[in-house]
């Protein structure tokens, strides 16, 4: 294995990948998030610096954010030591390239990210990771593989999966039952990418070693220390990433399926919004912005996005998938405005102005066929905050009261906005309520009817208790059209409603195609969709 070109390696451009390279030497400050907060000493799995033997994987591969050019690799050590990406079209890697990562540091608790440039498009690559000791020179770890397929320069097939809420009230990793086991559900169907629509980990989501179920079986839980308290400290956020990657089935699916990543609630506490001075059980720290500092720092370690960590960068972005698709993922949480009624008619929003102008902007730009909109809220979908003991919202939706109110507002100049100016094909994709449907919004049914038609699919939880169904509000003229939701609140992922949806574009028609699926990846719905020209 060498840094210089071989006559066999794949036809990579070797200066933008080396670039990649070097500033990935800078990617191991991905997670130093300068908040001022961050002065929690570090929780019982802190790894120690000094170990003898090789360097070793902790918890897996992880790739993420693919275009058709570029890539961001992800992975963590067990000490201090230097990452090294190998990257081939060939599974034996023979000829691949290398390209120098970041020195893995105790300031990214041992998390470190690469950036690839210069790929091919259109290509399934392999890719292999190998920590270097940083006195040793060649003593290295033992390689952990993975693949990714980069998007198409030209009109390709596309699949892609999508859902949300992972360890979600209660419910942990039950090895007893395959662990988290959707995650093979997911991997058989070959998608593309993989859209998590927030709720990846729940920081205030304890979990216990045993829990009672009604049919009289018993839940077993893997516990971590982490996950016997709600997350406060760094240490703690950073225990709800690793305990999750502790999964057997996730850590499988992580190698073999590349990751668009966006943050919800319970990345920091449920329903919190910044700003927010919380009196909620098990808290010390009361300032949400505080928390949400040490989850976003955490957040920004443990996933491979190539978002960066520092105050200010944006989590909302587009992810352009070739000619067919373009991914527009929205931060529902950074700026958003307090949990009230809903009903106000003026004020601030859910997206703010920066987002909402950049959202229009680059609908208007997008030559892709499809314009699907990752959203962590849904938007007609009625969903109650009762944190503070009052009727607030936590969502969009507010309840039918004619004309748009509160966060309506904003979602309706959007849909006006794309209409005026002929954004077609829009689709709207979420998770958050924990149970599985399919809305049409059509405006001849709707108070407010400045829109053209569009889809909103519901899919998930991936592993949480499941919920629902919440009821629709009118103003959009959102109806009905698939449901499938449990029979008690809280339902446990062992009776299996569980679900996760899939995209599939067809080059030759241009169709999109949704399917929600559930547990064991039986498909419950399907919708094709044709474009609108």
């Amino acid at each position: 294995m060498t840094e210089r070109r071989s006559e066999s390696a794949m036809e990579l451009d070797r200066r933008n990948l080396l670039r990649g390279g070097l500033v990935a030497g800078g990617g191991a400050a991905l997670g130093l998030l300068s908040s001022g907060t961050a002065s929690a000493k570090p929780g019982p799995t802190a790894p120690a610096l000094a170990r003898s033997g090789r360097a070793r994987i902790t918890h897996g591969v992880q790739a993420g954010d693919v275009t058709a050019r570029e890539a961001v690799v992800w992975t963590r050590s067990d000490r201090p030591a230097r990452m090294l990406v190998e990257v081939s079209r060939r599974p034996d890697f023979r000829g691949a390239d290398r390209i120098r990562g970041p020195v893995l540091t105790p300031d990214t608790d041992l998390t470190g990210k690469t950036f690839l440039r210069g790929l091919p498009a259109g290509e399934q690559l392999h890719y292999r990771v190998v920590l270097a000791d940083l006195d040793r020179h060649g003593v290295t770890s033992a390689p952990v593989v993975g693949r990714l397929r980069t998007a198409p320069r030209k009109r390709s097939d596309i699949s892609f999966v999508w859902s949300g809420d992972l360890a979600g009230q209660g419910w942990g990793i039950n090895p007893e039952l395959g662990g988290y086991r959707i995650f093979d559900a997911m991997s058989a169907v070959d998608p593309d990418f993989f859209l998590c629509s927030g709720d990846l980990v729940y920081s205030d989501g304890p979990v216990q070693p045993t829990v009672a179920l009604p049919d009289g079986r018993t839940w077993r839980n893997l516990v971590t220390p982490e996950k016997t308290k709600v997350a406060e400290t760094l240490a703690e956020y950073r225990g709800q990433f690793r305990y999750n990657l502790e999964d057997t089935a996730f850590r499988a699916f992580n190698a073999r399926v590349p990751m668009l990543y966006q943050w919800d609630d319970h990345e920091v506490l449920n329903n919190w919004y910044p700003g927010e001075i919380i009196n909620r059980p098990g808290y010390t720290e009361k300032r949400v912005d505080v928390l949400a500092a040490r989850a976003r720092r955490a957040m920004f370690e443990y996933t491979p996005t190539t978002v960066r960590a520092q105050v200010g960068g944006r989590i909302f972005r587009k992810v352009s998938y070739g000619p067919l698709l373009d991914v527009f993922m929205l931060d529902m949480r950074t700026y958003k405005n307090p949990n009230t009624t809903g009903t106000e008619a003026s004020g601030p929003g859910l997206l703010g102005p920066e987002q909402v102008a950049w959202l229009k902007r680059e609908l208007r730009a997008s030559k892709a066929t499809w314009k699907v909109i990752a959203n962590d809220l849904p938007l007609g979908l009625i969903v109650p905050d009762g944190t503070e003991g009052k009727p607030n919202i936590e969502g969009v939706a507010q309840g039918d009261n004619g004309k748009p109110l509160g966060r309506e507002r904003e979602f309706a100049d959007i849909l006006s906005y794309a209409k005026k100016h002929r954004v077609r094909n829009m689709v709207w994709l979420t998770a958050d309520v924990h149970y599985t449907a399919a809305h049409y919004y059509d405006p001849a049914k709707a108070s407010f009817s400045d829109f053209d038609p569009f889809w909103e699919f519901v899919s998930g939880p991936l592993n949480a208790g499941a919920f629902g169904p919440n009821a629709l509000d009118s103003t959009f003229g959102a109806t009905l059209k698939f449901q499938s939701a449990p029979p008690r609140a809280n339902t446990s992922p062992a009776e299996g409603f569980q679900f996760f949806g899939q995209v599939a574009i067809d080059a030759a028609s241009e169709t999109l195609t949704v399917t929600l699926r559930d547990l064991d990846g039986k498909a419950l719905f399907t919708k094709p969709l044709t474009p609108v020209r």
